[in-house]
């Protein structure tokens, strides 16, 4: 059986046994691997498989005949059509368990380290909801008017969040405030912007400093003409005084690709103030921030306690984003110097620093795998790399240029398993040990997961 031919659909009984890195359920008929969304390991369901493929197959969820333990009811009017989180119908901690299980797969499986030692995640302690500082929406147009919601899995079809004039609560992941703040927006873009045309407004991005209380609103759109841009603005400000920025972002590309290079203050200040510990953090529109700053601490002390560091070490921070990690290290190194390729984060990384009076944290704006072997050229090797690259991973010129310097103490912090596998399977092959794995769970109720690993040179010892 190939691509889609028949059998077209047939219904099947399946035991759950496993969980893919999309939060899928995977049971086996016959030679077939099946995946199965909406249903959890350990359970038996009613599928119906409507995609046969030459050694997988996908289904539908039917019924669930023999349900898990830790089966639960999903909290969320809009689960599971609005593709966001995939495991509202697993209790917490079997999510966490997961989570362990998981990362652990991908180490043995794809970067072949059974033996390696994977500690228990970490979950978020007290509510697991509205941690996300982040959230972003996307823009339609129903029966002549704009809505604000998500795209279901896989689709341009939009599940609107704030329906009529009683918006449902929104998503329940963002932080407190930022739901209603939406549903502002959406009442006052009908008001200003509806004349303009169906894909001018593309997103609506909405940040929020949980230790300061401040908002920011980053409108996303494309070129061109927006009277009622100015009044947009001041009324909403006037609606909702914790919002200290209002941005209006131009862009010209795909749709898909979100946000343009050019910003346009219409309200308040260009950044957003956060604390985040003991630091205090300016953050502008497209710069890098962790989303969930109560397990962003638990991380990063996470991650200073794998660096060992006695305060005599140069610490070299790739992908440092706005500089936090690397400004959180500070004050247990000599010296920290932070790598990023945003030019808006550079500059946020820079102001962090002054913001926080350390003065021995640098930072170089451009790309990892090219400042990183011209700081060794220039006699610059540190004596502590942290890596924490986006999704997809470290190139190998930066993994090959660790394994050449012989860097001591490695930290890589990851946010997908399937590419720190791959990564850790390269250094693994030029010389480095992994000593230990700590996942942080970073994203409750997604099927998502932040990985700290440390590792040393086989020569020496950690």
């Amino acid at each position: 059986m190939t691509g889609n031919k028949a059998p077209q659909r047939e219904t099947i009984t399946l035991t759950i046994d496993g969980l893919t890195h999309a939060g899928e359920g995977v049971g086996r008929h016959g030679t077939l691997v099946v995946f199965v969304p909406e249903a959890a390991p350990g359970e038996t369901v009613l599928a119906e498989v409507d995609r046969w493929h030459k050694n997988y197959a996908r289904a539908r969820l039917v019924e669930v005949l023999d349900p898990s333990p830790a089966r639960r009811e999903p909290f969320c009017p809009h689960f599971p059509t609005c593709g966001g989180c995939h495991l509202q119908h697993v209790v917490y901690p079997e999510q966490l368990r997961l989570k362990t299980a998981l990362v652990r797969d991908s180490l043995t499986r794809l970067a072949g380290l059974p033996g390696v030692v994977v500690r228990d995640t970490l979950g978020m302690a007290g509510d697991s909801l509205h941690y996300r500082n982040k959230v972003h929406f996307q823009v339609d147009r129903r029966e002549g008017r704009i809505v604000l919601g998500y795209y279901g899995e896989k689709s341009h079809t939009l599940t609107p969040l704030f329906p009529g004039d009683s918006p449902e609560p929104g998503c329940l992941l963002a932080a407190p405030g930022l739901g209603t703040a939406a549903a502002v927006i959406q009442e006052l873009l009908n008001a200003t912007g509806a004349g303009q045309g169906d894909r001018f407004f593309r997103h609506v991005l909405l940040r929020k400093g949980l230790g300061t209380g401040e908002t920011m609103v980053v409108l996303v759109t494309a070129p061109g003409p927006w009277p009622e841009e100015r009044d947009f603005a001041t009324q909403l400000v006037e609606r909702r005084p914790d919002i200290r920025a209002v941005v209006r972002n131009l862009h010209d590309g795909p749709a898909g690709i979100l946000p343009g290079r050019k910003n346009r203050i219409l309200a308040g200040q260009p950044v957003l103030t956060d604390r985040l510990g003991h630091l205090r953090l300016r953050v502008s529109p497209a710069s890098f921030y962790q989303v969930n700053p109560a397990q962003t601490t638990v991380l990063y002390r996470q991650a200073a306690t794998f660096a060992a560091l006695s305060g005599r070490e140069t610490v070299l921070d790739a992908y440092s984003g706005v500089g936090s990690l690397a400004l959180w290290l500070a004050g247990r190194a000599r010296r920290v110097i932070g790598l990023e390729i945003e030019p808006a984060a550079v500059t946020d990384a820079r102001s962090n620093a002054a913001l926080n009076r350390l003065t021995n944290v640098e930072f170089e704006n451009g790309d990892v795998a090219e400042l990183l072997p011209a700081l060794a050229s220039a006699g610059v090797v540190p004596d502590v790399v942290m890596l924490d690259p986006p999704r997809r991973g470290c190139s190998r010129t930066v993994l090959e240029t660790l394994a050449v310097l012989e860097i001591r103490r490695v930290v890589y912090l990851s946010c997908d398993p399937g590419t720190l596998a791959r990564d850790l399977s390269y250094l693994v092959g030029r010389g480095y040990r992994v000593e230990e794995v700590q996942p942080v769970d970073m994203f409750p109720w997604t099927p998502h997961i932040e990985v700290a690993v440390r590792l040393s040179r086989r020569s020496t010892t950690s």
